[in-house]
Formats: C-alpha cells, sequence, structure tokens
C-alpha cells in the first residue's frame, strides 16, 4: 500500500504519519520539526524527515503544473544580510520567482526556484520547466530576462522612469514578502541547501489557498502520489 510513495518502507506507524499530514495540512504558518516532534513524541531526527518528505510531496505536485496567461519575473534573496555585500554579489540564497496573474491583475500562482547565480541560463532553465510556451512575460529591466523573447514568451519589459520595481512587478513583491516572513515566523537558521523545499511549502499553500478545507485530502494525495525520497536525496 506505501510502496512507491514517500511512505515507502517507513518504519512509522501510518496513524502517526496521518496526524503529521493533519497537523500540517491545518497550519498555515508551518510546521517546525521541533513543534511536531513534540505533538507526536517523536525523535527530532525523525519528525525533521517526515516533514521534509512532506515538503518534498508537495513541490512534485506542483511541478506537474505550468504558469500560463500573464507571469510575472523577478529576482530575489533569502536568508540574513551578508555584511560588505550587495545585490547579486551576495552570498545569501538566490531565487527567481514566477507569479501568474488573473486578467484583471490579481495573483494566481507562483513557483519559485533557487538557483546558483541569477543570470540568463538560470532563467531559461527556469522558464522552459514552470511557464507554458507562449505565455506572456513581464519583468523589470534587468538584462537576464531578454532571453525570454528567443524562447518563444512574449516578453514585455518594463524601464519606467520615476518608478521604483515595486511599482513595477507591485504583487511579485509582496507575494516574495509573503514568502520571506513565512519563513522567517516559523524557522529559523535555515541553510541554504533546504530552502528549495520551503519554498516548496510555501508555494503549495499559496497555490490553495482558496481551498483550504481540502487542504489535509490534497496533501494526503500529494503525499500518496510523490515517489520515495532517500535520507540521502533530502540532506542534499
Amino acid at each position: 500500500m506505501t510502496a512507491g510513495t514517500i511512505l515507502h518502507r517507513t518504519r512509522t506507524p501510518l496513524l502517526v504519519w496521518f496526524w503529521a499530514i493533519f497537523l500540517v495540512a491545518i497550519d498555515k504558518r508551518g510546521h517546525s520539526a521541533l513543534q511536531l516532534s513534540r505533538e507526536l513524541a517523536l525523535p527530532y531526527d525523525r519528525a525533521w524527515r517526515i516533514l521534509h518528505k512532506i515538503r518534498a510531496a508537495m513541490g512534485h505536485r506542483d511541478a506537474e503544473y505550468r504558469l500560463d496567461g500573464i507571469v510575472e519575473l523577478d529576482e530575489t534573496y533569502f536568508g540574513a544580510p551578508d555584511e560588505g555585500r550587495r545585490g547579486r554579489g551576495t552570498r545569501r540564497a538566490k531565487a527567481i520567482v514566477a507569479l501568474g496573474l488573473t486578467v484583471d491583475g490579481k495573483p494566481r500562482f507562483v513557483k519559485m526556484r533557487i538557483a546558483k547565480r541569477l543570470d540568463a541560463r538560470s532563467v531559461k532553465s527556469f522558464a522552459v520547466a514552470e511557464i507554458a510556451h507562449g505565455t506572456t512575460t513581464r519583468t523589470d529591466g534587468l538584462n537576464i530576462y531578454n532571453v525570454l523573447g528567443e524562447l518563444g514568451y512574449v516578453h514585455e519589459a518594463t524601464v519606467a522612469p520615476g518608478k521604483s520595481k515595486d511599482d513595477v512587478l507591485y504583487w511579485t513583491h509582496t507575494v516574495i514578502s509573503n514568502a520571506k516572513a513565512f519563513i522567517l515566523g516559523t524557522f529559523h537558521g535555515l541553510e541554504d541547501m533546504h530552502m528549495q523545499r520551503y519554498l516548496d511549502e510555501f508555494c503549495y499553500r499559496f497555490n490553495r489557498r482558496y481551498r483550504e478545507d481540502e487542504m489535509f485530502d490534497r496533501l494526503l494525495f500529494a503525499c500518496a502520489s510523490a515517489p520515495p525520497s532517500t535520507l540521502a536525496e533530502l540532506i542534499l
């Protein structure tokens, strides 16, 4: 019954898994491993593995969908301030963010990916995987996004004199701020190597913010549908 899922060969009782999935599903703020270990009387390392497998399932589920219509793209940084370094020279975790918009300009769905560097190659890899071909993409004037036009996307770069980036990409920056608050509010001292899964969790929750009454069922299905992940894969 559990073969081929994130519960593959688990030694943890299924009832504990169901409780963990339920607690994660109903907590909008996100669940820490310390919190889960206390609630379910689990060793910390087991609670940590359970949560990361759930987050891996969230990421796997959202990877099945691509953004379309109108999509804003921007770059951002996660982590504590990097003394003496600014902009793209910082050692903080770098991420590319894409936000799909409704026809009236409101947020629909979001995707976020950690990148080793913020350049045209990273933008290309992200866009091809996460954004449907032919989508209208909107960015600021940073030249790393010019590759979007070469890939078959409609690219609208806005360089507006007298306007800040927040004026140009208002909703994207609002969602980025929410993601940073989500991470800082519940999780502290995150290592860059695990940042992607926390962003996957934020995106999964954001993309289902109008389906809160279905969160447990949906997350349970995501966990049952995702492939197994080993400890070695989780700590990479």
